[in-house]
């Protein structure tokens, strides 16, 4: 079991950057894919990013590749997503989560969560 919390979220304009940060209340993250979804109010829950349990894989939805970099560090049990030339149709709750899968595209179903963080909002004006 692990309890999952964000941080970093604000209100930025487009063009910024921001970081976000999830970090384990209670477990250990090294053993778990870790992943980065978003959800706007009316829309589905979209996959954002995705990264190993080592941290040498990682993959990204098509709509933030090239502007987001997901990372971990597995000494300090975080995991980071940086944002950057972000956009209006960034703005969104983030999610952080948890899977048991270890590796591979099945990365980016939000199916292989069972872990959720709380959410943290992101908010990008134009």
């Amino acid at each position: 079991q692990v309890q999952l919390v964000e941080s970093g979220g604000g209100l930025v304009q487009a063009g910024d950057s921001l970081r976000l940060s999830c970090a384990a209340s209670a477990g250990s993250l090294s053993s778990f894919g870790m992943g980065w979804f978003r959800q706007a109010p009316g829309k589905d829950r979209e996959f954002v990013a995705a990264i190993s349990t080592t941290g040498t894989t990682t993959y990204y939805g098509a709509s933030v590749k090239g502007r987001f970099t997901i990372s971990r560090d597995n000494a300090k049990n975080t995991v980071s997503l940086q944002m950057n030339s972000l956009k209006p149709e960034d703005t969104a709750v983030y999610y952080c989560a948890a899977s048991v899968t270890t590796l591979g595209i099945q990365l980016s179903s939000r199916t292989r969560y069972p872990y959720w963080g709380q959410g943290t909002q992101v908010t990008v004006s134009s």
